[in-house]
């Protein structure tokens, strides 16, 4: 392993991490965290702004005469999730949780922060990027983007980190797609109520409901080439609060992935016709909401190749896996790829094996109630973030057209 040295002692970074997970806020609502980020960054001699979609910060520091820039972005949000953990930096707000690791990844990057700003060993411009809201599709790094953000700091590329269940000391990456649009739907089916007792008096929205449910499982095969991946899930359904009633309404909704917009497409227009037809044929009427909340997250080759090599710059050549195949999950770190070349990669955060005593009966995986970030991997991740600016800034200047 070939960290940072000044990482040595990572202590400060430990009590941090901690600190930020006991006071989770939510998407948009970061306040405590952002104003943490903020000062620190102000006491290190980094030139901070607030305020960027909401809750969100960004400190820059310029050393040097070099033109070139990199972006390296952390996540702010917790999500509303009761910790299960007991262990004495648990949340102490109920309902609220880093179980995912935002935590960490903002330590990670406030260490980088730290060290690039003492040391003041690049030739260029660093943005460090504290983005809120990625959870709960509330796209934070959108409306960063809509507000201006590589308007008013220029990136040449921008990088971020998410922890992932894989070995401590490892990283993994691809060269393209690695994680599935994020997207939610749902329609809603219209009827005349009735008394249950009496189904013939009424037109009954939630037999069209069930039938529908049963078709959407079966709508992927039927539109998306098979060579693609792809998902609908059916995991919501409503329909009367009373065992006696046949409601005017009924419902269903779920959750698509894809890694390409074109099969996205196609399952959103299977979707609205085959709710329009099961509607009709049960005498219903259908409304069909389909929210676009992430696009998939791809990988520009070049970064994501610079970046394998940094990584195995820190961890060395085997603890690299640059085949890493794509995953379900989504992350809004897309937005910043479709306006910014660059690379998103996971950090091994281990097994759970660094969970403090008293923590949770589950697994040590995110979105779990007995998830905790292994500070182990702070100096890590710190180290990657600083050798990647330092190695992209110390590139050859473009030269103009």
């Amino acid at each position: 392993m070939n960290l940072v040295d000044s990482f040595a002692d990572m202590s400060r970074f430990v009590r941090l991490r901690r600190d930020i997970h006991a006071h989770p806020e939510l998407g948009f609502e970061e306040h405590r965290t952002g104003e943490l980020v903020a000062q620190m960054l102000r006491e290190w001699g980094i030139e901070v702004h607030t305020g960027i979609a909401g809750t969100g910060v960004v400190g820059v520091l310029r050393c040097g005469t070099g033109s070139r820039s990199i972006g390296l972005r952390a996540d702010l949000d917790a999500l509303p999730l009761q910790e299960e953990n007991q262990f004495a930096h648990r949340s102490q707000h109920d309902g609220r949780m880093h179980a995912c690791g935002h935590d960490g990844h903002t330590t990670m990057l406030l260490a980088a922060a730290w060290h690039l700003a003492q040391a003041r060993d690049f030739d260029g411009t660093v943005n460090f990027i504290f983005q809120p809201a990625e959870e709960m599709g509330k796209a934070g790094a959108l409306k960063m983007i809509q507000e201006g953000l590589f308007d008013r700091f220029a990136c040449d590329a921008v990088f971020a980190l998410h922890n992932f269940s894989i070995g401590v000391g490892s990283f993994a990456l691809n060269h393209g797609p690695l994680m599935a649009s994020s997207n939610t739907w749902r329609v809603v089916l219209s009827g005349r109520g009735t008394h249950a007792s009496m189904p013939h008096t009424g037109i009954d929205p939630v037999a069209a409901t069930i039938n529908l449910a049963q078709q959407l499982q079966s709508l992927v095969p039927r539109v998306v080439d098979s060579t693609e991946r792809a998902l609908l899930a059916v995991t919501q359904i409503q329909g009367s609060d009373a065992p006696n009633v046949i409601p005017d309404k009924a419902w269903v909704g779920g959750t698509a992935r894809t890694f390409s917009v074109e099969a996205l497409d196609r399952i959103e227009q299977g979707l609205r016709q085959l709710s329009a037809h099961t509607a009709q044929a049960h005498g219903c009427t259908a409304e069909v909401t389909f929210r676009r909340a992430s696009p998939p997250v791809v990988n520009h080759e070049a970064e994501a190749r610079f970046a394998a090599d940094v990584m195995r710059e820190v961890v060395g050549q085997g603890n690299v896996n640059e085949n890493f195949p794509a995953v379900m999950g989504a992350e809004d770190f897309a937005h910043m790829l479709r306006a910014r070349p660059g690379c998103y990669a996971f950090i091994g955060n281990g097994d759970g094996g660094h969970r403090l005593p008293d923590h949770g009966p589950g697994p040590c995986i995110i979105h779990n109630t007995s998830f905790d970030f292994n500070d182990e991997i702070i100096p890590i991740g710190a180290s990657y973030f600083v050798r990647l600016a330092q190695r992209w800034l110390a590139q050859p200047q473009e030269s103009p057209p």
